[in-house]
């Protein structure tokens, strides 16, 4: 066996690995089944390809989605691994190419999609050949606890018990204790080692924005910080999507939209425009998801909340997978928070469903009313202990709250008088004393606190109502109105108090330029420029020459010599070769301009 060091060093271009990724390959190399919980970005890739590389026989990697499955192989090649994929989108001619490389040993590296293993004549052949190790990859999808549940994962259990002696790893980004039980039970690995390396990803800054006018304000985010760079953009409805992706094209931003109703073929050739693309925003549904292998998204935007921290936190970790700063933005207003819990209420599901998915949207929106460090909450769901992180909008412009507590009561007990029968506009109407033929139809023209809450504005009252929603003092019914909880007891007897957020400007993050010394920056975009020549050259994703954050490097330690190149974090052997002398040749024009 080759050493992994070797391998990390000479074929990916690292002299040493991150934190936890060696503990997982010594792991895997001694025989052990491995469950590997790492963060988006944080290298889970390379837990198992250095011991597919390093080990006897071939390594076989269950991925679900074929975009995903082939960017990882054009990945991988590009490096001088010798990998290759099986799925549905190759024709007879291919896959039988493929299957005879797997015979002869000329693969090191096979993706497979879990449909394809439900093929009980496929897993005789793949059984018959001399495996290293077996990946699968986003393994929270084996789980009905999980925010991705496929079924055919389920099925992979059949699959694993025929291995025998041969090492089996679950790997995934986002899972809680539940889920990673369930995920090592399902799949029969019970005795696998448990690698929780942690979930924390310092690059990306949380911030949460009130929506006002959403896709102003989202127009206004991107050119004053990320110009020409890549990000995406999440929309609950594929009709949201479009019409977002047009508004944003209309303003010069290039853009396209991603949904489930669009046939596959556009879908996957917009996949790969954006994978292409240095300059593109994705304004996609939650369809654009685990196939998103792209190291440099600068940002992700939820101009729609989503239903649970488990699946924000997943599709926020697509952005700033190289480890560059990164943004991480969601628009969050009160109709988010009663519609999501509306749509959930209508659901043809058990009780006890119900309120567990409801409780999953409270938890995302407790966080987003927060006036503590957003980074810590998020990271204590998944059971992780953190200090205060000094990269989120509440640690970089604090937040303020004031005792509300007279105002909730007043908000409950007009719940409470009117039936619990109304939603929030309507509440929030009767409180400043406006529509005044409707309430005296209604009979609540003469309720004595009718009119009584001017002390607030209409928006600092539907912060207040939201903000109780977030908290559990009222629940929504499926036609949205709001409902007394049995906590709300506790306020309106003063038992507790009630401290209202107030809204504040969210702090900006400093772009990517920015944040680099004058001559770096400058640097660095010559360097970008090779790199999308080359990309274009080779018809390649620019990323898969070098990333970013070895772009970045390059451009601080300006190296001119073959070993100094080689030194560069992502500069492998087989890259040096095909790319070295053209981004030497660079440099050192670069080197001679400074001096």
């Amino acid at each position: 066996m080759q050493s992994a060091l070797h391998i990390l060093e000479h074929v990916f271009g690292f002299s040493q690995f991150r934190p936890g990724q060696q503990a997982v390959v010594d792991a895997v190399m001694a025989g052990e089944n491995a469950l590997v919980v790492m963060p988006t970005g944080g290298g889970k890739s390379l837990c198992y390809q250095v011991p597919a590389l390093a080990m006897p026989g071939m390594g076989v990697v269950i991925s679900p989605l074929i975009a995903l499955m082939d960017d990882q192989v054009r990945g991988l090649r590009e490096a001088g691994v010798r990998a290759g994929a099986l799925h549905s989108g190759l024709d007879f001619q291919q896959a039988q190419a493929m299957r005879n490389a797997c015979e002869v040993g000329a693969l090191d590296v096979l993706y497979v999609s879990p449909e394809r293993l439900l093929n009980q004549a496929f897993t005789d052949w793949l059984l018959g050949l001399k495996l290293s190790v077996v990946a699968i990859d986003e393994a929270h999808c084996v789980s009905q606890w999980g925010h991705d549940f496929r079924a055919d994962y389920l099925r992979l259990n059949e699959f694993v018990q025929r291995l025998q002696s041969t090492p089996v790893m679950a790997l995934t980004a986002t899972a809680d204790a539940r889920t990673r039980e369930d995920i090592v039970q399902l799949l029969g690995i019970a005795d696998a080692k448990r690698f929780i390396t942690g979930f924390d990803r310092p690059n990306i800054q949380y911030r949460v924005v009130p929506k006002q006018k959403t896709r102003e304000q989202l127009v206004k985010f991107i050119r004053q910080e990320f110009v020409e760079q890549c990000g995406i953009v999440y929309c609950r409805s594929r009709r949201a999507t479009e019409e977002l992706a047009e508004y944003l094209q209309s303003k010069g931003i290039e853009a396209l939209a991603y949904h489930a109703g669009l046939p596959q073929e556009d879908r996957l050739k917009r996949q790969r425009q954006f994978t292409r693309s240095e300059s593109m925003v994705m304004v996609a549904t939650i369809a654009f998801g685990m196939g998103v292998d792209k190291p440099d998204v600068r940002f992700v935007v939820h101009v729609d909340m989503p239903f649970s921290v488990e699946a924000y936190y997943q599709e926020t970790g697509r952005a700033g997978r190289d480890g560059a700063p990164a943004t991480a933005l969601l628009f969050y207003g009160g109709h988010d928070l009663v519609r999501a819990m509306q749509m959930i209420s209508e659901k043809d599901a058990p009780e006890a469903v119900i309120r567990a998915d409801q409780a999953r949207v409270l938890k995302l929106a407790g966080i987003c009313e927060l006036v503590s460090c957003r980074r810590q909450a998020l990271l204590s769901c998944f059971g992780e202990q953190s200090s205060a992180c000094g990269n989120c909008d509440n640690c970089l412009t604090p937040a303020q709250s004031v005792d509300a507590t007279e105002s909730a009561q007043r908000a409950l007990s007009l719940v409470y008088r009117t039936q619990q029968s109304y939603g929030v506009g309507y509440l929030v109407e009767l409180l400043l004393g406006k529509n005044d033929e409707l309430a005296r139809q209604r009979g609540h023209r003469d309720l004595p606190i009718y009119g009584t809450g001017k002390a607030l504005n209409e928006k600092q009252w539907r912060s207040l109502y939201r903000q109780l929603i977030a908290a559990g003092y009222l629940a929504v019914a499926p036609h949205g109105s709001l409902h007394l909880n049995e906590t709300a007891r506790d306020i309106l007897r003063g038992d507790t108090r009630f401290h209202l957020r107030l809204e504040t400007q969210s702090a900006k993050q400093s772009s990517r330029r920015a944040q680099m010394a004058p001559h770096t920056s400058e640097r660095f975009e010559v360097l970008r420029k090779l790199r999308k020549e080359l990309a274009d050259e080779y018809d390649i994703a620019s990323y898969m020459v070098f990333n970013d954050a070895t772009l970045i490097e390059m451009a601080e330690r300006l190296p001119t010599t073959y070993g100094q190149m080689l030194a560069i974090n992502g500069v492998g052997d087989k890259k040096m070769d095909k790319y070295g002398q053209q981004f030497l040749a660079c440099l050192r024009n670069l080197e001679a301009a400074a001096s």
